[in-house]
Order: structure tokens, then C-alpha cells, then sequence
């Protein structure tokens, strides 16, 4: 018996991450990553997620630092 429910369509591409852990701010780019087209919604594999994690918690020399304004939602 076919189903009603719509089919969710999923591309992989690279995204940006970005994370605030203690009051910094994280970016990594070029994430590998299953994208939701119609939502946007994002999935990462194991693998990816313990590679993110990896990345924060060394804290390595960034490839580049950005300086970026912070606006209060008031």
C-alpha cells in the first residue's frame, strides 16, 4: 500500500557550523552534511559530529578570525 505522507527530499552539501560555548563563538565551514531541502533542516553523521567536537575542544589556530557586531533583540 502506497503512503500519503510526503516523501522528504534530502541533499548532502556543505554548510557553515556555528556554536557559542562560554561566551565564544565557533564557525567552521565546509561541514559535510544531509540537508532537508524543504525545510533546511540538517543532519551530521557520527563521524562529523565527533570531527566538530574535536575541533572545538582542541582549540587549534583558526584559518581566520572575523570581527562581527552584536545587536540586543529589544
Amino acid at each position: 500500500m502506497a503512503s500519503n505522507l510526503p516523501q522528504e527530499s534530502f541533499v548532502e552539501q556543505s554548510v557553515t557550523y556555528t556554536l557559542e560555548v562560554e561566551g565564544k563563538f565557533y564557525i567552521i565551514e565546509n561541514v559535510p552534511a544531509r540537508v532537508n531541502i524543504e525545510t533546511g533542516e540538517r543532519f551530521f553523521s557520527p563521524k562529523t559530529v565527533e570531527k566538530l567536537q574535536q575541533i572545538i575542544w582542541e582549540e587549534k589556530q583558526p584559518t581566520r578570525i572575523i570581527e562581527t557586531p552584536v545587536y540586543e533583540f529589544s
